[in-house]
C-alpha cells in the first residue's frame, strides 16, 4: 500500500478488504477519530480522510481511537523489518518497556541500538510516521483500552499493567483521548467473552487477552514446533493449549496460549504476580508466536522463486517461531549442537532438573509446571558434569552462562545482523550455525539463515534431489533476502514432511 497515493488508500478503505488491516489507518477530520480500514462505520468523504502507516502516527496527529473498530485489536505487522532492522529492534525494546520508566529516553534507547537519538527519531518518522515516544505512549493507551474492554480488572490495576506511572495520569490521558472517564469504556460483562473464546483455557486463572495476527496462520505447525521441543517442568502442551512458566526479575508466574481462529488471534492467559510485567510478557508472546509477520508480503517475495513458491503454497500461514528469552534460546541452541531434537529436549530437562528454580504455582488440574528455566547465574554455578553431553559442549554452556551473568546486556539486539553474528561468534564454542540459529529465534532477525543445518539442507534436496553444501545453499538463498529466516522455516517443514512420508508404513 502506497500511502503517498491517497486515492489508492481511499479505495482500500471503501473495499473494507481484510488484507489492508494493519497496513494503514485512516484519520477522519470531521470526527477527529482514526479507524482501521475494515471499520463498519459509514465511509467518510475522501476530502475528510488522512492516511497513516501506524496507529501511533494517527494518534500523534491528534486523532483518537475508534470505539467501533478498536485499533488496539488490529494486527501488529512487522512489514518494515525488511527495510529497517533498527526500527524493528527498537520496537522490541519499546514493547519490553524501554521507554516506560520515565528515566531512560530516546537517546538511551539509541545507545542500546548503536545509533543516535536523532537518527532513531528520523527512522521512526520514515517507517512508522511517529516518534519513539509517541509509539510507546500509543501502546500504553491501546493496551489500557483493551484491558478495560476485555477484562474485569480494577481500573487501578489496568493503569499499572498498561505502564502508566500513576492512576491520575491514566485517568487524564484516557479522558483526553476518548472524552469520557476510563470506566465509561467498560462493557457491563467485560472479560466474559474473552474467557469464552479461550479455547480450553480454564477461567479464573489470571487475565485473558486476545492478541491478533494477520491471517493465514499455521497454528498446527507452530504448536508442533513447540511440542517437539518443550522442556519438562517448564513447558507443556495439552489439548491444543501451550503453557509455560514465566520468570522475570525474580518473580514467577505462568502463561497459557490457545488458538482463536474465529477471532484471528491467540487467547493469552497471563497469571503473574506483578502487573507491570504484562506488556513485556505480551511482547514475548508476540515474538515466540511470530504474530507480527505479514506472511502475505513475505510469501509474495519468496514466491518469486519457483521452488520456494511451491513450498509457500503448501503452507501459506507458516511462521518463524521465536525464543522466549535470549539466554534460554542460546542454551537450547548449545544443547542442540550435533544432536537430534529429542536428544536436545532430554538435555534441557536434565539441565532444568539440575539447576532450574522450583516453583509452586496455581495451575489447572493435571498441570505439570514445576520449574522456571534457570538463570545464567544458576547455570554458571552448577556442576554441569552431571549432564550427559560431551565435555566441550559443557564447557561452552558454562562459558556462555558466565558471560551472560557478568554482562546481562550481552544478548541485546545489535544494530545489524552481521554485528549480532560477530558478537555471538566471539563466544568460545559458538560457531556459524549456532550464531545464525540464535539470531533467527532469539533476535528475530528475518534474514538469519543457518545454512549448515542438516535438516535445512535435507529440505533443499526437494529442488534437485541432491543435498547441497552449506556454501551452495547460502548462495542459493540470496534470492530469498531479506526473508531468509522464513525460507528456512519452509525448508525445515519440507524436510519434516519428507521424513514422515519415508517413515510411513507401506501397505
Amino acid at each position: 500500500m502506497n500511502l503517498r497515493d491517497p486515492r489508492s488508500c481511499y479505495r482500500a478503505l471503501q473495499s473494507r478488504d481484510q488484507r489492508f488491516d494493519g497496513r494503514l489507518f485512516v484519520g477522519v477530520l470531521s470526527t477527529g477519530i482514526y479507524c482501521r480500514p475494515i471499520c463498519p462505520a459509514r465511509t467518510p468523504r475522501f476530502e475528510n480522510c488522512r492516511f497513516f502507516p501506524s496507529a501511533p502516527a494517527a494518534q500523534d496527529a491528534g486523532f483518537r481511537p475508534c470505539l467501533r473498530c478498536r485499533p488496539e485489536s488490529a494486527p501488529e505487522l512487522a512489514g518494515w523489518r525488511g527495510t529497517s532492522g533498527t526500527v524493528s529492534r527498537a520496537l522490541a525494546l519499546i514493547a519490553d518497556g524501554a521507554l516506560d520508566d520515565g528515566v531512560n529516553g530516546v537517546e538511551s534507547l539509541g545507545d542500546r541500538l548503536g545509533v543516535g537519538g536523532r537518527q532513531l527519531r528520523r527512522l521512526f518518522r520514515q517507517h512508522l510516521g511517529a516518534s519513539p515516544v509517541a509509539v510507546a505512549q500509543t501502546r500504553r493507551v491501546l493496551l489500557a483500552k483493551q484491558l478495560i474492554e476485555e477484562t474485569g480488572m480494577p481500573l487501578s490495576d489496568v493503569a499499572l499493567a498498561a505502564g502508566f506511572g500513576s492512576v491520575r495520569r491514566f485517568n487524564e490521558t484516557l479522558r483526553h483521548l476518548f472524552g469520557r472517564p476510563p470506566g465509561a469504556l467498560r462493557a457491563p460483562h467485560a472479560g466474559e467473552s474473552a474467557r469464552a473464546r479461550n479455547a480450553g483455557i480454564q477461567p479464573g486463572t489470571g487475565v485473558t487477552l486476545r492478541v491478533r495476527y494477520k491471517p493465514p496462520y499455521d497454528w498446527e505447525a507452530m504448536l508442533g514446533h513447540l511440542a517437539a521441543r518443550l522442556i519438562e517442568g517448564v513447558e507443556e502442551v495439552d489439548a491444543g493449549v501451550y503453557r509455560r512458566t514465566v520468570a522475570i526479575e525474580g518473580h514467577c508466574g505462568t502463561i497459557a496460549v490457545a488458538h482463536d481462529p474465529l477471532g484471528k488471534g491467540l487467547a493469552v492467559t497471563v497469571d503473574f504476580p506483578h502487573l507491570r510485567a504484562l506488556p513485556a510478557i505480551l511482547g514475548r508472546v508476540r515474538r515466540v508466536f511470530d504474530l507480527g509477520a505479514d506472511v502475505q508480503t513475505i510469501g509474495a517475495h519468496l514466491s518469486l522463486d519457483p521452488f520456494m513458491a511451491s513450498l509457500v503454497s503448501a503452507r501459506p500461514g507458516l511462521r518463524a517461531p521465536g525464543g522466549w528469552e535470549p539466554f534460554e534460546l542460546a542454551v537450547r541452541a548449545v544443547l542442540g549442537q550435533q544432536v537430534t531434537v529429542p536428544a536436545a529436549r532430554r538435555l534441557g530437562g536434565e539441565l532444568v532438573a539440575l539447576c532450574g528454580e522450583p516453583v509452586r504455582l496455581r495451575q489447572p488440574d493435571g498441570g505439570h509446571l514445576t520449574h522456571a528455566f534457570p538463570t545464567a547465574a544458576r547455570v554458571a554455578s552448577a556442576d554441569l558434569a552431571q549432564l550427559r553431553m560431551p565435555s566441550t559442549r559443557r564447557d561452552t554452556l558454562r562459558l556462555l552462562a558466565e558471560a551472560v551473568a557478568s554482562e546481562p546486556c550481552l544478548f541485546e539486539r545489535a544494530a545489524t545482523l552481521d554485528e549480532a553474528l560477530a558478537r555471538l561468534r566471539r563466544l568460545r564454542g559458538i560457531g556459524e550455525w549456532t550464531a545464525q540459529y540464535i539470531a533467527l529465534r532469539a533476535f528475530r532477525e528475518p534474514d538469519a539463515f543457518p545454512a549448515g543445518d542438516s535438516a535445512l539442507r535435507r529440505g533443499a534436496m526437494a529442488e534437485t534431489g541432491v543435498r547441497p553444501t552449506a556454501a551452495r545453499l547460502t548462495a542459493r538463498a540470496e534470492v530469498w533476502r531479506p526473508w531468509r529466516a522464513y525460507a528456512a522455516q519452509h525448508l525445515w517443514a519440507c524436510a519434516a514432511d519428507t521424513r514422515q512420508l519415508q517413515e510411513r508404513p507401506r501397505t
